[in-house]
């Protein structure tokens, strides 16, 4: 007997559970050490890497002191990154940075 086609719908709600799993297990972490040896089991090098400068620009964006042009200078990260970024800390709703740098700043 042939195995059944999953639906896009099904492959879709196979994906936000595994993200939610994903999101639970950084949960579990109890600091800093744990969550990085967690991104290294996880991650490669580069994803790392671009994660570490993402949040190196958002936080850069969110001193509202540098140009996304001098922002790419001190980073290395593209202009187009830079402008990513300042979207999503600026107007997404997601509002993940947001939360981050509002909590590190108490």
């Amino acid at each position: 007997m042939p195995k059944a086609k999953k639906s896009p719908a099904s492959g879709n709600l196979a994906k936000a559970k595994a993200e939610k799993d994903l999101c639970d297990a950084f949960l579990k972490l109890r600091d800093a050490e744990e969550v990085r040896r967690f991104l290294r089991d996880i991650c490669t090098p580069k994803e790392i890497s671009d994660l570490a400068d993402r949040w190196w620009v958002a936080k850069l964006l969110d001193e509202d002191k540098h140009s996304y042009r001098e922002i790419h200078t001190i980073t290395g990260v593209s202009v187009t990154t830079v402008g990513r970024v300042a979207r999503f800390l600026q107007q997404e709703n997601y509002q993940g940075y947001r939360i981050v740098i509002d909590r590190s700043k108490k």
